[in-house]
């Protein structure tokens, strides 16, 4: 099982993308299918509330009210382990933190400049290799970290 925190970025970035055959629609549709279990915590939800209903954006409310309810449904809602670390964005700790609790868990972001560099913080490529056994997999299929 692959456990991943996503970034706010990662779910804005899906539901811009016009492509079904993009990295980050690949890796929401892994996702979707049950392949990722995502983590989160109350705050990370509230953020994913707030950012997706931004105007801006012009999403359809029920849409991203499923996306929202997919991650509830089919995550973990995990406690912070604390990282006392520079962040060059303190809004982003909650992500890493929340990744921080499984030691299995990757944190997908499109801002590698602001998490440490870590092989737990991963872009969508990144992930998308993993997933499809191309990066960071031993041979019995439980997800290493370098």
């Amino acid at each position: 099982m692959v456990y991943a925190v996503f970034d706010t970025n990662v779910l804005v970035s899906a539901l811009l993308s016009k492509s079904a055959d993009s990295t980050i629609s690949l890796v929401i549709k892994h996702f979707l299918e049950g392949d990722i279990t995502p983590l989160y915590s109350d705050d990370i939800i509230s953020e994913y509330k707030e950012v997706l209903s931004r105007p801006k954006f012009h999403f359809l409310p029920e849409l991203c009210e499923t996306l929202v309810n997919r991650i509830i449904n089919q995550g973990i809602n995990s406690e912070r382990t604390t990282f006392d670390g520079y962040l060059p964005d303190e809004s982003d700790r909650i992500f890493y933190e929340i990744a921080l609790s499984n030691e299995d868990a990757y944190l997908v972001t499109g801002n590698l400049k602001h998490f440490p560099v870590t092989p737990i913080v991963v872009t969508p490529a990144e992930m998308l290799d993993i997933l499809l056994g191309k990066g960071r997999h031993s041979s019995n299929n439980k997800v290493t970290k370098k």
